[in-house]
C-alpha cells in the first residue's frame, strides 16, 4: 500500500473528531478565486481558428486542465494549516484514500441512480438502455474524444479542482454547511465564459443571457450537492462519479416524458416524484460520514 495513503492516527476516531484547524477567510476565498480564474483562463490560453468541438482543441484543452490540476494542489499545501497537514497525509486531503473507498464508488452512484429514477425508467421503456450493454458502445465512446472530454476529462478536472482542493481550503474557514453553499458559486461562476462562446458562434445577447444564467444556476445546484458529498464522503471518488453520471443524464426530457400514453406517463410522472423524494430521504442517510470512516471533514 502506498504510504500517501495511509491512515494518520492523529485524526482520532470517526466517533471522536477533531474540528479543523481554522485559517483566514480571505486566504481560503482568495485562493479559490484565483484557482477559479486559472482553470478558466486555461480553457483560452490556446490559440486556434477551431471551435470547441474540434479534436484539436479539445487535445489542447485536455493539456491546459491537467496543468491546472497540477497546480491546483500547491494552494492547499501552501496555505492550509500545518496543524492539518500533520493531522492526515496531503493524499487524505484531497480526498485521496482506501479506507470506505468501495463504499464511496457504490452509494453516492446509487443515490444519484434514485434521483433520476424518472429519466431512467423514461429510457427503460423505450429501450434505450439497452445500448450500454453492448460493447460495441463502449468501444466506440472510448475513441470518441468528446465522449472522453464529457464523462472523463470533464468530471474528473472540475472535481478535483473545485472539490479535491477547494473544499479543503474552504473548510477551514468556514463550517462543513457553510462550506457546502460557498465552493458551488466558484463552480457555477465559472461556466460563465460559455457566453463569448455563443456569441462567437452568431448567437443574439439575450439568448446568450438566458441559456448562460440557466446553467449558472443547476450547475451551481450540482455543485451544492457534489460538495456535499466531498464534505460527508471525505472521497474525491463520489463527487467525480456522480458528476459524470450526471453529464450522461443530462436535464430531464420533459418533451418525451409528455409524449407517452396517459397511463404511462402517470406512472413515468409517480416515478420522477418517488425517485426525488427517496433521494432527500436517504440522502443524510446515505452519506453518513461515519460510513466512509470520514472523520476529517465532517464533525457535526
Amino acid at each position: 500500500m502506498n504510504d500517501s495513503f495511509e491512515s494518520n492516527s492523529s485524526q482520532g476516531t470517526a466517533d471522536t473528531p477533531l474540528p479543523l484547524p481554522h485559517i483566514p477567510i480571505v486566504t481560503s476565498v482568495g485562493c479559490c478565486l484565483i484557482l477559479s480564474v486559472i482553470y478558466v483562463a486555461s480553457l483560452y490560453v490556446w490559440n486556434t481558428k477551431h471551435n470547441r468541438d474540434h479534436p484539436s482543441t479539445v487535445k489542447r484543452l485536455f493539456v491546459s486542465v491537467i496543468i491546472v490540476m497540477l497546480i491546483a494542489p500547491f494552494f492547499v499545501y501552501k496555505f492550509s494549516s500545518r496543524e492539518l497537514l500533520e493531522r492526515a497525509t496531503f493524499a487524505e486531503i484531497l480526498g485521496l484514500r482506501w479506507q470506505g473507498l468501495f463504499l464511496a464508488i457504490t452509494i453516492p452512484y446509487l443515490l444519484t441512480m434514485l434521483l433520476f429514477l424518472g429519466p431512467l425508467c423514461v429510457q427503460m421503456q423505450n429501450e434505450s438502455l439497452k445500448i450500454f450493454m453492448d460493447t460495441d458502445f463502449w468501444i466506440g465512446s472510448f475513441k470518441n474524444i468528446l465522449w472522453i472530454r464529457n464523462h472523463v476529462m470533464a468530471p474528473i478536472s472540475e472535481e478535483f479542482v473545485f472539490r479535491a482542493c477547494m473544499m479543503p481550503l474552504i473548510l477551514q474557514s468556514f463550517s462543513p454547511l457553510t462550506a457546502v453553499f460557498i465552493t458551488p458559486l466558484f463552480f457555477g461562476t465559472a461556466h460563465i465564459h460559455h457566453i463569448g462562446e455563443r456569441l462567437s458562434l452568431g448567437m443574439e445577447l439575450k439568448t446568450a443571457l438566458v441559456i448562460s444564467c440557466f446553467q449558472l444556476t443547476y450547475t451551481t445546484v450540482f455543485g451544492f450537492y457534489s460538495a456535499f458529498l466531498f464534505a460527508r464522503t471525505g472521497h474525491f471518488v463520489a463527487p467525480f462519479l456522480v458528476h459524470a453520471f450526471c453529464n450522461h443524464m443530462g436535464l430531464p426530457d420533459v418533451q418525451e416524458l409528455w409524449q407517452q400514453h396517459i397511463v404511462r406517463r402517470i406512472i413515468l410522472i409517480l416515478c420522477y416524484i418517488v425517485g426525488f423524494v427517496g433521494w432527500i430521504i436517504l440522502l443524510p442517510i446515505a452519506t453518513q460520514p461515519s460510513l466512509y470512516s470520514n472523520n476529517l471533514y465532517w464533525n457535526n
